[in-house]
């Protein structure tokens, strides 16, 4: 699934109905569904941020950003998801273990 992507020397980010939308144009619902896609699809791709190739200076800026926050989300992923499940671990076996009244 490509989440971001450079066409016509502007950037792009995926809508939810699998269309793309100009890269200044997002909001917060667009990054929250970057985010899980980026936690939750097994596959995912983005175009590499190339500062000659997109010629607004603005998508620049923006582009460069959410491509560098995502990519490191994607690489620390395995780590955010493990904290997620002992996050509540302690938790679940104490009341597992507690003898019902």
């Amino acid at each position: 699934m490509k989440l971001l992507k450079i066409e016509n020397n502007n950037g792009f980010f995926r809508l939810e109905d699998g269309n793309f939308k100009e890269i200044d144009a997002l909001d917060k619902e667009g990054l929250l569904s970057l985010v899980n896609w980026t936690f939750d699809e097994d596959e995912i791709e983005y175009d590499e941020f190339n500062d000659s190739i997109l010629k607004n200076q603005a998508h620049q800026i923006i582009y460069k950003s959410i491509y560098n926050k995502l990519r490191d989300l994607r690489n620390r992923r395995k780590e955010y998801l493990d904290e997620t499940a002992q996050l509540y671990l302690a938790d679940y076996t104490k009341y597992r273990d507690s003898p019902r009244q």
